[in-house]
């Protein structure tokens, strides 16, 4: 053989084995249809349900209920980077707007305890949450299966919160001082929610506020419900918590001041009206954008936007009906998520599930359902979509539950969409769609299956005892916000 067709072959080889290993290890793969029924990483999911709510007392004739909130502070140097936006490409915080907190509120009847904790953060990752969850089973009596994780979603919360290159787009540079100190925030909160239960009684409600919040991602419903319990205390003392789903996305990436943004202000409202303890949890923000009054400034908008969510719950506090005997179940689970389709480019193609692994993305959920009487909070690991929370609830409430759907539950899996828009990858003028094409990892039957999970995980906390239901409430004792 000729020297130069040696040097071809040898050519091509290369070649041909270079192009094996990128199609291996990056793509592209053609995409799955596949579901999720009868697979390993599913039944895995149900038995674990099975399996952790066997930890709980389930009863129709539950013990007088005790509540108690811990509240800790979590504003990070100054100089550690936002988390949210892309665009701020990591650069340092200047300086902080206002205060930023966690806030953990326990709830027991006297056999069961789980304690629901709400951040102003971007979200929970698990950096911080498997921290957590560690170091309060070090320090009490509680396990995974009891804590509850969510963020309020802020866009200008604590960054470098964990290694990875798809991390660092969101975070900014890890640097591994953060999440200790937020482990330790947490922890604090935790704790001092469980050593200062005692005897209390709740309320909850809701109202519509359909006029601050939009779809930003299509002509389609929104989640409308502004969530509230009232927990009161024999000495007096409250805690308001709420659930809103709109994106705290008011400020934009130019913003670089540590803010709580609009939540913030509504749970600063919240306690200036009622000097109780304000705790904000975020809803399912997938989707969901907010609707701010007009206001000359974007701090002035969610001024505006906060207080007057805080108005809406203000002016529905009056006579309310607070019960005191609740049963209170948990069950919470890690799971394996269906495959990695990562469709940058096309519905019928994807990246290769090695990808995700260079890029940091685990392959792993979480999801945590706490009930307190008719009232369940249930979690998920990512942006979920407030038009499926919607039928969610509505499925929930012919139940009798009044459902409390959240995401950022200590695992991110992008965005979790209404598998009926699955193939829509590209907008109407061509561009990668960012929700169901960029931020859409779980395949084409994430809505089925995260719905599936959902089910099983409220059907076996048991039914909500009749007795235990709630009328809507409306304000006592509190004047609106001015």
């Amino acid at each position: 053989m000729r020297l130069w067709k040696k040097i071809l072959l040898g050519i091509g080889i290369v070649v041909l084995v270079a192009a094996g290993l990128f199609v291996t290890f990056v793509g592209p793969w053609p995409t799955y249809s596949s579901g999720f029924e009868g697979t390993r990483y599913y039944n895995s999911a149900l038995a674990a349900i099975d399996k952790n709510v066997k930890q709980c007392e389930i009863t129709n004739d539950p013990g007088r209920l005790q509540a108690g909130w811990g509240v800790a502070d979590i504003v990070p140097p100054i100089g550690t980077p936002l988390a949210g936006y892309g665009a701020r490409r990591g650069k340092p915080s200047t300086g902080v707007h206002d205060e930023l907190y966690v806030k953990a509120v326990a709830f027991s009847d006297g056999k069961d305890t789980a304690v629901v904790t709400g951040a102003d953060m971007l979200l929970v990752p698990p950096s911080v949450a498997d921290a957590v969850r560690t170091e309060v089973a070090r320090q009490t009596p509680l396990t995974a299966n009891d804590l509850f994780f969510t963020a309020s979603h802020t866009h200008d919360g604590p960054g470098g919160l964990a290694p990875g290159l798809a991390a660092a787009s969101t975070f900014g540079k890890y640097d591994p001082k953060i999440p200790e100190l937020l482990t330790q925030a947490f922890t604090k909160a935790i704790v001092d929610a469980l050593n200062s239960l005692g005897p209390a009684k709740i309320s909850h409600g809701k109202v519509n506020a359909e006029q601050y919040i939009r779809n930003r991602a299509r002509q389609a419903a929104v989640d409308p419900d502004l969530n509230y319990i009232v927990i009161q205390k024999e000495d007096g003392k409250r805690c308001y918590v709420m659930r809103f789903s709109a994106h705290p996305t008011i400020l934009s990436d130019d913003n670089m001041q540590f803010t709580a943004e609009y939540p913030g202000y509504l749970q600063r409202a919240i306690e200036k009206a009622t000097g109780g303890t304000a705790v904000y949890l975020g809803g399912a923000v997938g989707s969901m954008g907010p609707r701010p009054p007009d206001a000359p400034d974007p701090f002035s908008r969610c001024q505006a936007m906060g207080e007057g969510l805080a108005n809406l719950i203000l002016g529905d506090l009056k006579n309310l009906n607070f019960v005191s005997n609740i049963d209170v179940v948990s069950v919470g689970i890690g799971f394996d998520l269906p495959p990695l389709q990562f469709r940058p480019s096309s519905p019928n193609w994807r990246l290769s599930p090695f990808v995700g692994k260079f890029l940091g993305m685990s392959g792993k959920g979480w999801m945590t359902a706490v009930r307190v009487g008719d009232v369940v909070f249930i979690n998920s690991p990512g942006d979920f979509s407030g038009e499926i929370s919607l039928t969610w609830k509505q499925w929930a409430a012919a139940k009798g539950y009044d459902l409390w759907v959240s995401g950022f539950s200590g695992d991110y899996a992008g965005y979790i969409s209404p598998d009926k828009y699955y193939q829509e990858v590209r907008d109407e003028k061509g561009r990668l769609a960012y929700e169901t094409g960029l931020m859409s990892w779980t395949g084409p039957h994430q809505e089925a299956f995260f719905t599936s999970l959902m089910k099983h995980m409220v059907e076996s906390m048991g039914a909500p005892p009749g007795a235990q239901h709630v009328p809507q409430g409306s304000a006592m004792n509190a004047a609106p916000v001015s």
